[in-house]
């Protein structure tokens, strides 16, 4: 099990260095980015819930099922990881208007396999992670790492609720969301959640929670980039004032 968990390691590292470099050059075709008429696609609600749901179930039966006596430390990220995947795989995308939406084949075994490797990696870092005991709480790490990421969690979930809330008259096309930290940046829900992934990896201190902080990055710096440039092609009266995903640097 220690020998699978660092391969883990090194086979994510290595995914989130490539997933990087690629994004540069090939923009994932899902959601906005998808061509027409594009073959071997899934529904896109079934296939949220399908490739999302790993994280709560690879992380709870890893956990539990190492985890003889958790400490309050553990059992406090524990509760934050499940809260978390609770939301983004099972009620987002039932609160989202993903009805008639299509989500390719390739993106839901890709994540469904990518979701179970990192919850169970994160698990059992956190679970053998010396440090995790009860003066953790008091720590420096763990203060600054939990206010970033209920910071960040929040501007994705006001991030979602504005892009949710632009489909409510039941129109199908996209437009410009406003309000919120969309009136710095073009993907507000990207800022929020590499936020709320660097702060887990600052409160938990392990290296499989750096290790997906630094893929959150790589897989959604690119893709924001993306998203920005579409919506500066697709809107003339795009915001020129707005950046991609850091207010007023990038």
């Amino acid at each position: 099990m220690h020998e699978f968990y660092h391969g883990s390691l090194i086979f994510l590292a290595g995914l989130a260095l490539l997933t990087f470099i690629s994004g540069f050059w090939i923009t994932n075709p899902y959601g906005r980015h998808m061509t027409p008429g594009q073959r071997f696609t899934l529904p896109a609600l079934p296939a949220w819930l399908i490739f999302e749901s790993p994280q709560v179930w690879a992380f709870t039966i890893t956990f539990w099922w190492l985890a003889d006596d958790p400490s309050a430390v553990q059992l406090a990220l524990y509760a934050l990881w499940q809260s978390h995947y609770i939301y983004r795989a099972i009620i987002y995308p039932l609160r989202t208007h993903k009805r008639g939406k299509r989500f390719p084949v390739s993106g839901v075994v890709f994540g469904f396999l990518f979701n179970a490797l990192n919850g169970f990696v994160n698990a059992y870092a956190v679970v053998h992670a010396p440090h995790l005991i009860q003066t953790w709480f008091a720590d420096p790490r763990f203060l600054i790492g939990l206010a970033v990421a209920v910071v960040g969690w929040w501007i994705n979930f006001q991030a979602d609720s504005i892009l949710i809330g632009l489909r409510d008259d039941g129109s199908d096309g996209y437009k410009i969301p406003q309000g919120g930290l969309f009136r710095w940046v073009s993907s507000a829900n990207y800022s929020g959640e590499i936020m709320l992934w660097c702060g887990w990896a600052l409160m938990s201190w392990t290296a499989a929670g750096l290790i997906f902080a630094l893929f959150t990055i790589a897989k959604l710096g690119p893709r924001a980039l993306s998203h920005h440039r579409w919506y500066r092609a697709t809107f003339a009266d795009y915001p020129a004032q707005r950046k991609a995903l850091i207010p007023g640097l990038l």
